[in-house]
């Protein structure tokens, strides 16, 4: 397996997830493509790293000239077959059937030894895994919201994964200044499996009308949390949240503490997805 700085990282799906890792990657030195079918997406994509670049600029973090040479690093695509590259991470919908389908249409225009990453936070990686030729390059690789923001990247071994890809992508997650942790494919891994009752508890706190929105965000983030529930699942975007609810609910075998919440699949039928349609819990 070559050396991980000379990598060309690709990264299928250009949401919010999608481009802050590819931001990351660029950020990093590498080489990053950035794929989406969805013209609309992609041209966010371009935007959003634009601008977010522009700040790191602002705050003095980089200099005009970094910000140029980073963007410059990433190719923005909708074509599948421009997807050449060493290591894919897909972040595209919480669909095993989807990814599976974008990993194998991958491998057959890619060189057997690539490796392919899913950041999916809820399915089970296994079961992607097994579905694709070679299951011993694929792996998880969870990162978390904002991207380039936060540093903790889930390392997701299946039974089927090589020891040599977990290495490399532990090195390629701490060259992007991430902190790795090597887990187990299980419902949730650790993070989500533990941050639900965050989520859970605090839309049934609402739900019993015990609390408001702002006034249970103000709370927690006086307390110390960094973002309230709500202010976070609107970054998120309720969609991603609420399969990840509903996903581990149905893996754990519906125990009622992780029962999914009306309230969200309520503004997620009602297309009130966060900061990315412009109005969840709160309007933006």
């Amino acid at each position: 397996m070559s050396e991980t700085t000379t990598w060309k990282v690709c990264i299928c799906g250009a949401g919010t997830m999608g481009s802050g890792i590819a931001q990351v990657a660029a950020q990093s030195a590498y080489q990053t493509i950035l794929y989406d079918l969805n013209a609309d997406v992609l041209e966010r994509a371009k935007k959003n790293i634009a601008q977010s670049l522009q700040s790191l600029v602002v705050k003095g973090k980089i200099t005009p000239v970094q910000e140029t040479e980073i963007y410059s690093r990433i190719m923005f695509t909708g074509n599948l077959h421009d997807c050449i590259a060493d290591v894919f991470i897909e972040a595209v919908i919480e669909k095993t059937d989807v990814k599976i389908n974008l990993f194998n249409s991958l491998a057959e225009q890619n060189q057997p030894g690539c490796i392919f990453a899913s950041n999916t936070s809820s399915l089970s990686v296994s079961s992607i895994a097994e579905k694709i030729n070679n299951p011993s390059r694929v792996i998880g690789m969870h990162f978390f919201n904002p991207a380039p923001v936060m540093k903790l990247v889930e390392v997701v071994n299946t039974p089927y994964t090589d020891a040599n890809v977990t290495n490399a992508i532990i090195s390629l997650a701490k060259k992007m200044g991430k902190s790795p942790v090597v887990c187990k494919d299980s419902p949730g891994f650790i993070v989500n499996r533990v941050a639900r009752p965050y989520y859970l508890e605090a839309l049934r706190l609402v739900q019993e009308g015990e609390v408001e929105y702002e006034q249970l965000d103000s709370l927690l983030e006086a307390t110390g949390f960094k973002m309230g529930p709500f202010k976070l699942m609107d970054l998120i975007g309720n969609d991603i949240n609420y399969a990840v609810s509903c996903s581990l609910h149905e893996q754990l075998n519906s125990p009622q503490r992780l029962q999914p919440s009306p309230i969200q699949e309520k503004i997620v039928k009602e297309g009130k997805l966060g900061k990315k349609t412009g109005e969840g819990y709160y309007k933006y």
